[in-house]
């Protein structure tokens, strides 16, 4: 069974500016695998899913981080929470590992 996976505005902007950039290319062939991973199964192996226990959800949701690469300088990652409809996932930012 899929999940739907939802942007907020902020994470539309990361992925789009990705798209967008020729530099970044691969890195944008990265994250749209793992988008796809993520709405197969947040919990395929390849993603490495784990809580971020750091922040939480607009409404107090539990914050999971997905690899979109390893072991890669500044490796791209997928932050997200389980939305409030059935099987909803919510991307919320896509960003570089500091």
């Amino acid at each position: 069974m899929s999940y739907t996976v939802s942007f907020t505005s902020e994470a539309e902007e990361n992925l789009i500016e990705l798209k967008n950039s020729a530099h970044l290319a691969k890195r944008f062939k990265a994250v749209s695998k793992a988008l796809g991973y993520l709405a197969a199964n947040p919990r395929h192996p390849s993603l490495q899913t784990h809580r971020y226990s750091s922040i939480s959800g607009p409404d107090g949701e539990k914050v999971f981080e997905a690899y979109a690469e390893n072991d890669t300088p500044a490796a791209y990652r997928i932050f997200f929470y389980y939305g409030h409809k059935y099987r909803e996932i919510v991307v919320f930012a896509i960003t570089s590992h500091p």
